[in-house]
């Protein structure tokens, strides 16, 4: 299954989330801080961080974004369920699953981590929609 990230639909995703300047209508639209982060990124980077980041607002109602120690916090009812984050040495984004310690799955990786763990993302190949649906799942269930 392939995930389009390509330009447009990334154009488009970003203009549906803008935020009005003002309240009078017909006024310039400007991002608000949580597109900032994504905004300020690279390509790859930017179009895969912004794929992801649909990915999770797609997967269920109730995970809403924020913003936490400076990342993308995607909480769900509330509660930190996982970050978006980019790698120093590799560069590359990854999802941090808040309870990774409870899910097994061969391409989460802990590292020292004693609590999360975390799924790489290849920005230059499709997303891993079905292996990254089926961890969130499991994820989510944690906090259901």
């Amino acid at each position: 299954m392939k995930y389009d990230h390509g330009r447009n639909t990334i154009l488009k995703r970003l203009f549906r989330n803008l935020e009005p300047v003002s309240s009078k209508p017909n006024k310039l639209m400007e991002p608000n801080d949580k597109d900032n982060f994504y905004l300020s990124k690279q390509e790859p980077n930017k179009s895969c961080l912004l794929a992801m980041r649909d990915i999770l607002l797609g997967f269920d109602k109730d995970i809403t974004e924020t913003r936490k120690y400076g990342m993308p916090c995607f909480c769900f009812k509330g509660k930190m369920f996982c970050y978006l984050w980019i790698d120093k040495k590799s560069t590359e984004p990854y999802f941090l699953l808040v309870e990774g310690k409870h899910l097994h799955h061969p391409k989460l990786e802990a590292g020292t981590r004693a609590r999360m763990k975390i799924l790489r993302v290849d920005p230059n190949k499709d997303l891993p929609i079905q292996t990254t649906h089926l961890i969130l799942k499991e994820a989510l269930k944690l906090y259901k």
